[in-house]
């Protein structure tokens, strides 16, 4: 099978995995769901990915890099210090108003497999460690204090999971002035 139609198969696949992974949960769907929903046969997409697990942790892979990369290009295009800092939680925001907004995908998977997967704890790992190193780096270049990175984690984690459960958008503004307080705190 050709390179270019290879990654393009396996784009539609990975498509279909997150649309259904997200909304359903992991173990849930099956393969003959992500079949039907991508147009790919059984055989072709156990070609591409020998395993649902693979799968999984496939999908896990590129929602990381495509929510981290969103998440950066929202914060980056504020001014270094507070302002990015904040848009953090701003951007939170207009993630938990998103029709389907079903919470972190990382917790549920992790939730869901992560005591008999070590690919997905892995995966949910490495994204929450990625999230906190971003946000250290921007209390480093706020000229704030390290620890204030942490503090921001545990605020912008329970804001995600509060939106999940309750269904509104507002956590994230809560979580926001909850983050002023902090900065003014924090920040010489």
């Amino acid at each position: 099978m050709e390179t270019a139609t290879q990654e393009a198969l396996a784009g539609r696949a990975l498509d279909a995995a997150e649309e259904l992974f997200y909304a359903r949960g992991l173990q849930t769907v099956g393969m003959d769901a992500i079949r039907s929903a991508s147009g790919i046969s059984l055989k072709r997409l156990y070609q591409l990915f020998p395993s649902k697990e693979a799968l999984v942790e496939a999908y896990l892979r590129r929602r990381d890099e495509r929510w981290r990369a969103a998440l950066r290009q929202y914060a980056d295009a504020r001014p270094p210090g507070r302002e990015r800092i904040l848009a953090v939680f701003d951007w939170l925001g207009d993630w938990f108003a998103e029709p389907g907004f079903r919470g972190c995908a990382f917790v549920n998977s992790y939730g869901e497999l992560g005591a008999t997967a070590p690919g997905v704890a892995a995966a949910a790992r490495a994204h929450k460690d990625a999230f906190r190193a971003y946000l250290a780096a921007l209390v480093a270049e706020a000229g704030a204090a390290a620890p204030l990175a942490d503090h921001l984690v545990l605020l912008a984690e329970g804001a995600i999971t509060a939106a999940a459960l309750s269904g509104d958008a507002e956590a994230a503004v809560q979580a926001r002035e909850a983050a002023c307080v902090l900065l003014a705190a924090g920040t010489p």
